[in-house]
């Protein structure tokens, strides 16, 4: 029988957390935008219009980034306190490699990484 391969992603538009629950400790992996606050005002100061081609830019790379990761999982749950993750789900959806993966999705606050990671065990132990 095989094992099926969980992970839990905490994220916003800023970074993601990604946390597998086969290890015990559960280690978390951090995934960052290249979009910092940095950027923005630098390509702000260019104008709006490219501040905002970057932006896309910058986030659809970071979605590139977390979606590699996912695909090695056969269960996935995305959570967090800002839209990042519908977005990211939106474009999964749209991938026939992930056809085959189990992706939900939670509205959650802010959290430590203690947090995060009893998260992620309750969630995958209830599912």
């Amino acid at each position: 029988m095989k094992t099926v391969k969980r992970i839990g992603i905490c994220m916003d538009h800023a970074s993601a957390h990604l946390m597998e629950l086969t290890t015990s400790p559960i280690e978390t992996k951090i995934v960052e935008s290249k979009f910092t606050h940095q950027v923005k005002e630098e390509s702000l100061e260019k104008g709006e219009k490219l501040m905002h081609n970057k932006e896309q830019h910058e986030q659809k790379e970071y979605y590139k980034k977390i979606s590699a990761f996912i695909r090695d999982y056969d269960d996935v749950v995305l959570f967090g306190p800002t839209d990042a993750k519908v977005e990211l789900l939106d474009l999964l959806k749209k991938d026939h490699l992930f056809e085959n993966i189990k992706i939900a999705v939670r509205q959650t606050d802010q959290m430590t990484e203690n947090q995060e990671h009893a998260f992620v065990k309750d969630y995958f132990s209830k599912h």
